[in-house]
């Protein structure tokens, strides 16, 4: 899966998530937070809605409203242009506005 646009990661992260692992959206050598293990093991799929993208070249900020089950959140992202084209997560803040 390769999003290309910032747009389409919060998307491509939730149906990664729903097959059980989006590491592959993430940068090389970044870091998924803590949380998502937590959440991974509660075995219920996971909704997004992207509520904003802001885009400045190769860096994007979003912020992205969640849910797996009765858990949800409102994630701020860094997402940064790889050279291959592709969107990958740089930050993952999944509880960003707590």
């Amino acid at each position: 899966m390769i999003a290309r646009t910032p747009e389409e990661l919060p998307v491509l992260f939730a149906q990664a998530f729903n097959a059980g692992d989006p590491s592959g959206l993430y940068e090389p050598g970044a870091r998924q937070p803590a949380e998502l293990a937590d959440h991974l093991a509660l075995t219920q799929p996971m909704t997004v809605v992207t509520r904003k993208v802001i885009t400045r070249g190769d860096l994007a900020l979003l912020i992205v409203d969640w849910r797996v089950g009765d858990v949800a959140g409102t994630a701020t992202d860094v997402a940064r242009r790889s050279p291959d084209g592709g969107w990958l997560y740089a930050i993952d803040n999944p509880s960003g506005v707590a």
